[in-house]
């Protein structure tokens, strides 16, 4: 049995389209509590988090709301470090994917704690590799990844604790990346496995291959799973659409693997706006997802006909 923590992260300061900090509340109202609990594991939700009071400026005129998110990051850094030094497994409900500014933080504290590696795998239809001093539009949920790897330009945010290498980060199922992103990320030696790739290769083969690399330093695996991960045909419950994501069994596949795997120590679940969704068939469906990431089979699944 997994002892979840679910913490919620009402986040609307990473972008500009105001509905994410509404997530957290759809998650509940979708039966996530009650979805891990019947698959026997145990649950405690903490409720919500506030920002704590934070200052912070930027050189580059187009970032938004600098202070909101630097509050919201060092927020979750002690939350979710809190939980995993608790023994628990915090599931961070957002909000936008600036709050991975703050949870991997969180994780990254406790790894170096414990001595053992952190790994990243980031479900995303973007790299999030820009830095405060790049981004052109300003959004700083396309920041987290860049701050996790280390690169420099986060001058107002706390220094990240052990940046993480970038063969411990796995870009998973990405299909928009900027170009100044694109140039960062070749010098950064990060696995990108693309759609292309997942076409390619399949979606078992890669994700298989970077679990073989957790598993064999010993590692803690941190996982933040983007709503536009997911084809927007089946999850349109997001500002940030791009065509051609996961389909509904190859997004259950890479979560029955990670069950299966018994490595998943933290996770993000970012970016449901339910502002735009459709009868909460995106919060239904993400709640399915953490269902087969905490082990629903395929069998446990009622038949449905459709007329």
């Amino acid at each position: 049995m997994t002892q979840t923590i679910l913490i919620g992260a009402p986040v609307d300061s990473g972008q500009r389209r105001p509905g994410c900090l509404m997530g957290p509340a759809a998650y509940r109202v979708a039966g996530l509590a009650q979805a891990i609990r019947d698959l026997g594991h145990g649950v405690q939700d903490r409720g919500d988090l506030a920002p704590v009071p934070a200052l912070g400026t930027c050189p580059n005129p187009a970032v938004d709301q600098l202070p909101e998110t630097l509050g919201w990051t060092l927020a979750l850094r002690e939350a979710v470090d809190d939980a995993l030094s608790e023994g628990g497994m915090p599931i961070v409900l957002g909000g936008d994917h600036a709050l991975a500014l703050g949870s991997v933080s969180g994780a990254a504290l406790h790894a170096r704690r414990l001595g053992r590696p952190l790994f990243l795998l980031w479900l995303d239809a973007h790299s999030d590799f820009h830095t405060p001093l790049t981004t052109t539009s300003g959004n700083l949920h396309g920041t987290p990844v860049a701050y996790i790897a280390g690169r420099d330009g986060f001058d107002a945010f706390p220094p990240f604790p052990a940046p993480i290498p970038a063969e411990r980060i796995c870009l998973y199922g990405i299909r928009s990346v900027d170009p100044a992103e694109h140039a960062a990320l070749l010098d950064h030696d990060i696995a990108i496995n693309d759609m292309r790739v997942l076409d390619e290769q399949g979606i078992v083969a890669p994700l298989r291959a970077f679990l073989g690399r957790v598993r064999a330093a010993g590692g803690l695996l941190h996982v933040s799973l983007d709503v536009d991960f997911l084809d927007p045909s089946i999850a349109p419950a997001v500002g940030t659409t791009v065509p051609g994501g996961t389909t509904f069994r190859e997004a259950h596949l890479v979560m029955e693997l990670l069950h299966e795997s018994g490595l998943v120590t933290s996770l993000d679940l970012v970016e449901l706006n339910p502002f735009l969704d459709d009868r909460g068939r995106t919060a239904k469906l993400m709640v399915d997802l953490v269902g087969s990431l905490m082990g629903k089979k395929v069998f446990d699944r009622p038949t449905r006909s459709f007329a």
